[in-house]
């Protein structure tokens, strides 16, 4: 156990995790957070007197003897959570329009090899290959197998940093295979000649050991971390915002919130995106360069969401994520202004307790670009006036023509709609032009778009998605690397061993 104080700016995943594990260590955790709800990504809203996933839709490393789950069971929260396995036989789904093809995958290694290949057969061979070497890339990242590392200086395979569409194309002759196996690329924020292949082998193998959903809701999962952070001790300061952080000689001494509290400790953990912490920081507490590489690093790009609310018993449940796309041509073409919007979609219906066979709700999620909506960008909420809703209408009943091809009469099905754009993902989670793949990597300079959890304050530390990988795996296995940051290298993973 350790003694010392511990102000963590921001209650997302990444920040709960992180508060989580100092708080089983012995810190005396306070978290501050803006919203009235923590969780970030994990947050449920009311609509029409139903409650929607703000985000954190699919979540992998669950499974018996996943990453996550084994996090999970060091917490002490593994048993408690409430989620629901996707179908074994038909994990996902993906519709592309170009030809009006679906094509359904099973999960595991060789569920998802012979899926394919039952479309492909040609390319059976080339599949095994390549869930091969998929596995070989994630076994290079220590982190992800939670195994302590010992080496000061990682040396990755060729194959770890060459771009992900590249790597896709050196195994399938099949130009419609290739597209499919990246089909996941919009929950990375992939974009062709750009994103590296290792932030692909993470996720696909992710979805090929098999995900699950959250039941009921994710903010379950969040208030499991919160409880866990005030049964030992911990604080929760929710819906006040730090608005200036005070830095002294390259030293935090207190933060102030928006309503005129003030926070001291030992220790400070940045959950917010580093540029809007830049933004609170004492003028000159960091080196010109830094916060000019921080600001210079692209953002992934951002979603336009529908919540739906489906009329009692007209939409079947569905055990799966769905997947729209355009062209194969265009896989890895999201976010880009000079494509026709929407490009594609994820559509799924999220379980309740007790699910049935109908479902009560539908999320859809489809990538955009925050250019769609810069014109509005110094609005509020409420307050962008009519041509906003009048776009957000037609964004809406774009997206709507496209599913009910998926899925004929869909409108018919449903009660009541709300939409959400890059605008209220910027403005909800803070996060810096709506990104919701925290910082886009880039396999020409990774060092660029990888940014190390210590800074050049010598009590300030960054988790979330920004730091590292991204996602609900990639966010959880962040935390352990502050945390060791600040507990000591492999203090973390030793324990994670048993």
């Amino acid at each position: 156990m350790r003694d010392g104080s511990i102000v963590i700016i921001g209650g997302g995943l990444g920040g709960l995790f992180t508060g989580a594990i100092l708080a089983k260590e012995g810190f005396k955790v306070t978290i501050v957070e803006k919203n009235a709800t923590l969780g970030g990504g994990l947050q449920n809203f009311s609509r029409f007197g139903t409650s929607f996933d703000t985000g954190m839709h699919v979540i992998g490393g669950m499974q018996p003897g996943g990453n996550i789950r084994r996090i999970c069971e060091y917490l002490g929260i593994a048993d408690k959570a409430s989620v629901m396995d996707v179908d074994k036989e038909c994990s996902d789904s993906l519709y592309f329009r170009e030809d009006r093809r679906w094509y359904n995958i099973a999960k595991g290694k060789e569920g998802f090899v012979e899926s394919l290949a039952a479309y492909f057969p040609q390319e059976r061979n080339a599949l095994r290959n390549y869930v091969r070497d998929l596995y070989a890339i994630v076994n290079e990242v220590d982190l992800f197998q939670l195994k302590p590392s010992f080496d000061s200086l990682t040396v990755h395979s060729d194959a770890f940093t060459q771009y992900a569409d590249e790597f896709i194309s050196s195994y399938f002759e099949d130009r419609r295979l290739r597209a499919v196996v990246a089909y996941m690329n919009p929950l990375y924020g992939g974009r062709g000649h750009q994103t590296p292949a290792y932030v692909h082998a993470i996720i696909s193998v992710l979805y090929i050991e098999g995900t699950c959903r959250f039941v009921g809701g994710s903010s379950r999962f969040a208030d499991l971390l919160a409880d866990k952070i005030v049964q030992n001790g911990g604080r929760l300061v929710k819906g006040d915002a730090v608005s200036h952080v005070k830095v002294e000689n390259r030293h935090i001494t207190d933060v102030e919130t928006s309503k005129g509290l003030s926070f001291k400790a030992d220790t400070y953990i940045s959950d917010i995106h580093p540029c809007a912490l830049l933004r609170i920081l004492s003028p000159g507490a960091l080196p010109k360069a830094y916060c000019g590489r921080l600001d210079s690093i692209p953002n992934s790009y951002s979603a336009f969401s529908l919540y739906i609310k489906m009329k009692k018993g007209a939409f079947p449940y569905i055990n799966h994520s769905e997947y729209c796309m355009g062209k194969y041509e265009d896989i890895w073409k999201f976010g880009r202004t000079d494509k026709p919007w929407p490009m594609g979609f994820l559509f799924m219906t999220p379980p309740e307790d007790n699910q049935a066979v109908s479902a009560q709700k539908v999320l859809v999620t489809s990538p955009m670009s925050f250019e769609q909506v810069r014109q509005w960008e110094h609005t509020t909420v409420g307050r962008r006036g009519d041509d906003y809703e009048r776009w957000k209408e037609q964004r809406t009943q774009e997206l709507l023509s496209q599913i009910d091809e998926m899925h004929p009469d869909f409108s018919y099905c449903i009660e009541a709609i709300n939409a959400s754009s890059p605008l209220t993902i910027r403005d909800f989670y803070g996060s810096k032009e709506g990104g919701i793949s925290g910082f886009s990597k880039d396999a020409r300079n990774l060092a660029l778009s990888q940014i190390p959890v210590f800074t050049k304050i010598d009590n300030l530390f960054l988790t979330g998605q920004n730091v590292n990988l991204h996602g609900f795996c990639g966010v959880a296995l962040t935390a352990i690397t502050t945390c060791e940051a600040i507990l000591g290298r492999n203090y973390v993973l030793n324990k994670l061993k048993g």
